[in-house]
């Protein structure tokens, strides 16, 4: 029987179809199609490799990342499969659901259809978030985890409910288990809740709550870094020393925020900053307008790459939404609410091709050359390359394994089991570990991020296949040091043409069991 107080269903369902949601889901279901139609048409990505092996071997944490995302990747595996596709399945559905939170917060601050739309359709085609549900990569969660820390207090301001705080605890305890950036993100929150009137959370029990609930969550991996000895601390300390990302000025940092998140969809974003800061009806929660300039000052200073502050921009586009349908609210405006979305969605469509795998490789070098718009390089590395990284990084792992397998075969039968292979890199060993069993090969060894961890095993060092070092060093090490072959070309690969040596005869036996420690690489 009906409550005699409940609107009747059919008042239910057209007011469902008149607040927008229904087209927001469309929206997202339609996105979810589209990435996994597509997301098979190159090849596994370097650091898909790294979240594959580690998803082999479950721990409460790895040199380069938390326990979480190789957790789900297990998942993934286990009942997916281990197609291209159902890999990447997971990031597809992440960002997806994204654009459905992303109109859940808009519709929270006051927002009707328009703004629902409009904050969904930006979050659907910017080129960073297109990106995310792409590649099977920590930052795929990273904007759903963000944006429901953001939609919990919010609800928590809105409706005056303080336990809002505990799930806001809850997923950012999630979030530090899958990407420790999330950290700067609750650093920035409390900031701004010090510098508005919503400081009187934090007198409340319940955000404590929330702290304590995001603390036992994290603290498994907060004990296995203690363990041992901080490997993302290091990480992080090395890869500064090194100098290998590109540093940015605060305004090139801005303006690659800008391009992030597309230049037509950009002004959308801005606006929400200004409205959480000044707008009067978003007056309660101005402590996020505050918590996007603190995480901005935060990753320009500490040199965060131009990507770390993108999880923070679904909810400045449902703010900037919601102002944007306020300010078209009148007859002869209206018909901006259906251009500015169509606009935003035409914009996201032609700059599709440069983050998504959408135009066939052997035309894609050719139409990159002639976009006008250059895709921001991150790493100095990554500045010989032939196609941005993450394209480049999909190419070239067939032929490397393939050399590694023409080494194998000249290791006579009796020797294989003491015959490990070296690589340089996690891309390396990986491409080694999911593709190598095809051709017979063994487990690879590497001293890079978490394979150090991982050991020599059972290898003494007596027989080696090593990638990608030179001569001279092997031969400080070895006897007899043969360069067997170099992977097949690939124009489009940013590693191309590795050399595959085969050692014997070291000069120190069994030195990989006491030297390990030397190989160390966190880098």
């Amino acid at each position: 029987m009906t409550h005699p107080s409940a609107p009747p269903h059919n008042a239910l369902k057209r007011s469902w179809i008149r607040d927008g949601m229904l087209f927001v889901l469309i929206l997202a279901a339609a996105k979810l199609i589209i990435h996994c139609y597509y997301n098979n048409r190159y090849d596994f990505f370097r650091d898909e490799f790294d979240y594959l092996a580690c998803a082999r071997h479950l721990a409460w944490g790895y040199v380069d990342q938390p326990p979480l995302l190789p957790f789900l990747t297990r998942l993934s595996l286990a009942t997916l499969g281990d197609s291209l596709r159902a890999i990447r399945f997971l990031p597809a559905l992440a960002m997806s659901a994204t654009v459905v939170l992303t109109a859940m917060i808009a519709r929270e601050l006051g927002g009707r259809a328009a703004a629902l739309v409009l904050a969904a359709c930006a979050i659907a085609v910017a080129p960073i978030f297109l990106v995310d549900a792409t590649l099977l990569l920590t930052n795929d969660l990273e904007p759903l985890l963000w944006t429901g820390c953001a939609y919990f207090a919010i609800l928590a301001i809105k409706r005056n409910q303080p336990r809002y705080w505990l799930w806001f605890g809850v997923v950012a305890g999630l979030g530090m288990e899958e990407k420790y950036s999330i950290a700067v993100f609750g650093f920035a929150i409390v900031i701004g809740l010090l510098l508005t009137e919503q400081r009187r959370a934090l007198f409340n029990k319940w955000i404590w709550l929330g702290g304590l609930a995001a603390f036992l969550i994290f603290l498994p991996n907060l004990l296995w870094n203690i363990h041992y000895d901080w490997p993302f601390v290091q990480l992080m300390h090395n890869i500064k020393a090194d100098g290998r990302d590109i540093l940015l000025s605060p305004f090139q940092y801005f303006w690659q925020q800008w391009i992030l998140t597309q230049p037509i969809a950009a002004p959308i974003w801005i606006a929400g900053v200004c409205a959480f800061l000044s707008w009067r009806p978003l007056r309660p929660y101005r402590f996020l307008g505050w918590s996007y300039l603190v995480s901005f000052a935060v990753f320009v200073i500490l040199h965060g790459k131009n990507y770390y502050l993108a999880p923070i921009y679904p909810m400045l586009f449902a703010a900037g939404a919601v102002l944007f349908e306020h300010g078209v609210d009148r007859p002869r405006w209206s018909w901006l609410k259906y251009a500015v979305p169509t606009l935003i969605v035409a914009g996201g469509i032609w700059a599709a091709p440069l983050v998504m795998p959408v135009v066939p490789i052997e035309h894609l070098e050719a139409f990159l050359d002639k976009f006008p718009i250059k895709v921001p390089r991150s790493e100095h590395s990554h500045e010989r390359a032939a196609l941005p990284q993450h394209f480049a990084d999909q190419f070239g792992w067939h032929e490397i394994v393939a050399a590694v397998n023409e080494a194998w075969q000249r290791v006579p039968p009796e020797e294989r089991a003491d015959c490990g292979i070296f690589a340089q890199d996690y891309g390396q060993a990986g491409a080694i570990d999911w593709f190598g069993p095809k051709y017979g090969l063994p487990a690879s060894l590497s001293g890079h991020q978490t394979w150090y961890l991982w050991g020599p095993r059972n290898y003494t060092g007596n027989c080696l296949i090593v990638l990608d070092d030179s001569r001279a060093n092997l031969e400080r090490i070895y006897n007899s040091v043969e360069l067997v072959t170099r992977s097949a070309d690939n124009r489009y690969a940013l590693e191309r043409n590795i050399p595959v040596y085969l050692c014997r005869d070291p000069k120190k036996p069994n030195w990989m069991q006491t030297d390990w420690w030397r190989l160390k690489k966190w880098r």
